[in-house]
């Protein structure tokens, strides 16, 4: 995947028996199997069922490829544009429709307009809708519709890593000027949305115009409760920690390892709900099997009590525009999200800790 942009750019709970998300469905119909499952497993198993929806629009779309089509369209399951690249392009993020040249023109992009037949266009919409949640998800992840920079969803891509076949993994990839979204049926497994997430708006981040202002909000409100104490803590002055786009890959910090900012376990009553008023806010755009797999693997890390908060100023802040980026961090977890001078926002979420 090349982005147009190359910047340096909560308590304990029973784990239980590890079963994929296509053995979920299996176990989840046969009544004997139900009744062995955990309530954590039977919670997993629901959210699998709904995610089996997307995952059989994306298998109509597979088996609808022409030859021609896959050869564009298609890529293999852990394909590398170059043996140097850090991850495998399902698990980039891009800021651009996808180009198989280093310095694409326009017409070298393999947007959905151009690269599929109108009724697999009516199918990838589909499958786009319902990796959102409702009208409202889908606003914020379209931008009003309009894709950004893109214009129109025909201007981005959808590329498939693997195969969307039964008992083969596969990552079908959106990617457009500020989003990268997926739809994977689970098969990269412990980790949320199937890999690292992207996403922005062109409106500065503190603009009501902007489809993400709630989330700027929320945070903003966080920043409002924390005393002059916390933010000293919380408050990152440093010139040098300035804001870097993740493109090449989006790294979550390691067990045990210490990360900025004030951590929630520290914080008042008050300020852990408005922070996890915050988290809801963050996940609400995508479906809520989605958004309940984030906090079953942040859980799975140690819970809420691992992660910190820390809002960095970056150039120019006032009073009504306090920060110019925040981040959330903890283990195997980020959402780093830049408000000024227009939103980026990059996130990982995985339970795989090194």
């Amino acid at each position: 995947m090349l982005p147009v942009e190359k910047t340096p750019s909560c308590p304990e709970f029973d784990t239980g028996l590890t079963i994929g998300r296509r053995d979920f469905i299996r176990v989840a119909a046969a009544s004997a199997a139900v009744a062995s499952l955990t309530p954590l497993q039977m919670a997993r198993a629901a959210r699998a069922e709904k995610q089996a929806e997307a995952e059989a629009m994306v298998s109509e779309l597979f088996k609808s490829l022409t030859a021609d089509q896959k050869k564009k369209v298609t890529r293999a399951w852990d394909h590398r544009p170059t043996a140097t690249d850090k991850v495998p392009d399902r698990l980039a993020t891009g800021n651009a429709a996808v180009s198989p040249v280093a310095t694409p023109k326009p017409a070298d992009r393999l947007m959905i307009g151009t690269e599929y037949t109108k009724k697999q266009v009516e199918l990838l919409d589909k499958i786009f809708r319902s990796i959102a949640n409702g009208e409202k998800g889908y606003k914020e992840l379209s931008r009003d519709k309009r894709f950004d920079n893109s214009g129109d969803f025909e201007s981005i891509s959808a590329i498939v890593y693997g195969e969307a076949v039964e008992g083969k993994k596969f990552s079908l990839v959106f990617t457009g000027h500020h989003l990268t979204v997926r739809c994977d049926g689970n098969s990269e497994e412990a980790t949320a949305f199937g890999g690292p997430l992207y996403y922005g708006h062109t409106p500065p981040g503190y603009a009501t115009t902007n489809v993400f202002y709630g989330q700027t909000k929320a945070a903003t409100e966080l920043f409002g409760a924390l005393t002059e104490k916390d933010k000293k803590v919380a408050v990152i002055t440093d010139e040098k920690k300035r804001w870097k786009d993740e493109h090449g890959s989006v790294p979550v910090p390691k067990k045990g390892q210490k990360v900025p900012g004030l951590c929630f376990a520290d914080m008042t009553k008050d300020q852990k709900g408005l922070t996890e008023g915050l988290m809801k806010e963050l996940v609400s755009p995508y479906r809520k099997e989605d958004g309940d797999e984030v906090f079953e693997l942040i859980k799975a890390t140690g819970g809420m009590e691992k992660v910190s908060m820390a809002f960095y100023t970056e150039g120019k802040v006032s009073e009504k525009e306090p920060w110019t980026y925040w981040r959330l961090e903890g283990p195997g977890f980020v959402w780093s999200f830049r408000a000024l001078p227009h939103i980026h926002t990059f996130v990982h979420v995985n339970s795989k800790l090194a």
